[in-house]
């Protein structure tokens, strides 16, 4: 089994659909681009639940030596890049097979 690196790449953050549809949160994303975390068999702790509920398909097959997802939709067959599914605060992740 291969650990996997998940990388804050960027934080998108939708003030306008947050005011049309969105209740006021006290809590959201922690997060901050450039945060990294190693996955070596369970789930990071302090990763978002959400955003892991997102990857954790792609991460589990990465450690697990698969990848080259899609036929070739990323330059680096053993890497992702995945986004959260909060469509007011989406975060992207790069997610890459490590030694």
């Amino acid at each position: 089994m291969k650990k996997v690196k998940i990388t804050v790449l960027r934080k998108a953050d939708y003030k306008d659909l947050q005011l049309i549809y969105e209740n006021p949160l006290e809590n959201h994303c922690s997060m901050n681009v450039g945060d990294t975390f190693i996955y070596d068999g369970v789930k990071p702790e302090g990763l978002c639940e959400s955003a892991w509920e997102s990857m954790r398909y792609f991460v589990e097959e990465l450690s697990n030596g698969r990848g080259n997802f899609y036929d070739g939709w990323m330059k680096n067959p053993n890497s992702a890049l995945i986004s959260c599914n909060d469509g007011f605060r989406p975060v992207s992740f790069l997610l890459e097979a490590i030694d």
